[in-house]
């Protein structure tokens, strides 16, 4: 049974939302969850819920990094928190899995220093999905974990993309395009077009240049692009998205006129709310750590931390960074070849 530890201080729901999704995941996906916190709030709030059974244990931690803490400052001053304790537990083999909804950076130092990265990777990737036309999922990375990138992490983020995009969403051959100011082999700065010679050279699927426009469009399965162009795309996104729903929502119930439209259009904006609802897909991974690490968003619901239990949970399952390790191995031995 996979082991998975859940940081359940971490989001602005906390622990409430922590204890309802890894009740939910313990009850649907057969896993087993450590929940990790101050002790008496955690037990409190799994009180309050059914768990009678299902393989949930509770691991105290001291301390809680807050959304408003530094990264680094609580890095080296919280070491007790539920995230450190959270990552130790995966470093010392006690969980295969890390799943916090807490201070985004923070989470990632913790990780990076205290589970380290793979030794077939130079820098850990965030990697993000978006819902595209086709119905399907565009994953992005990175989408902030490095602000600065150069050409060789950026094909190292291609590869471990495409083995994400593999295991998650079950496509053979994932389409993988790389972040420009056009299409054209030319265009770009000195990072892309160094960049896009070395994705050719690779034996990923690669099709070119992609901009900004096509993220949504569905074309292509996975971009890649360094971090600070990636987390300005990712703010962007949910941004419109959230602008965009709250203008269906006002448009729904200002200006329909009969109860069948009233009801169509619900329906519609339903779907629409679902399709871009982050909550169902599982967070965004820390691609490259040596310990499976899913960062969701502090908004995370009970339905959100469930699903980003199940990513993190395929993930073991698949072998995910054995599979990283092997093919960036490769990768580089025929770059040397």
């Amino acid at each position: 049974m996979t082991t998975i530890a859940v940081d359940a201080m971490g989001g602005d729901h906390a622990p409430r939302a922590e204890v309802e999704g890894a009740i939910l995941a313990a009850r649907e996906l057969g896993v087993r969850i450590l929940l990790v916190g101050i002790e008496a709030t955690v037990r409190q709030e799994l009180g309050r819920h059914g768990h009678r059974g299902l393989p949930i244990e509770i691991v105290n931690a001291t301390d809680v990094i807050t959304m408003s803490d530094s990264p680094s400052q609580a890095f080296r001053r919280k070491k007790e928190s539920s995230v450190h304790v959270a990552a130790r537990l995966v470093r010392d083999g006690k969980a295969e899995a890390l799943v916090s909804a807490g201070n985004t950076g923070a989470v990632m130092t913790v990780a990076r220093f205290v589970l380290g990265t793979l030794a077939a990777v130079d820098r850990p990737a965030l990697a993000a999905a978006f819902p595209n036309m086709k119905e399907k999922v565009t994953v992005i990375l990175d989408v902030g974990a490095n602000v600065d990138s150069k050409a060789e992490q950026i094909e190292q983020f291609a590869v471990m993309g495409e083995i994400y995009y593999r295991t998650i969403w079950g496509a053979k051959r994932p389409r993988v395009a790389l972040l420009s100011i056009g299409e054209e082999e030319m265009k770009g700065n000195e990072l892309t077009r160094e960049a896009a010679a070395r994705l050719k050279q690779l034996s990923l699927n690669f099709v070119g240049n992609v901009e900004g426009r096509d993220v949504f469009r569905g074309d292509v399965d996975v971009i890649v692009c360094d971090g600070f162009i990636g987390n300005i795309a990712l703010k962007i996104s949910e941004g419109l998205v959230e602008h965009i729903g709250a203008m269906l929502k006002k448009a729904i119930k200002s200006s329909l006129k009969s109860q069948v439209g009233y009801v169509l259009s619900k329906d519609a904006f339903d779907s629409f709310r679902k399709r871009t609802d982050s909550s169902e897909y599982g967070g965004a991974p820390l691609l490259g750590v040596r310990g499976i690490t899913i960062i969701g968003h502090g908004r995370s619901n009970a339905l959100a931390v469930k699903n980003a239990i199940r990513v993190a949970s395929e993930l073991c399952r698949s072998r995910f960074n054995e599979k990283i390790e092997q093919e960036l191995s490769a990768a580089a031995v025929a770059a040397r070849g």
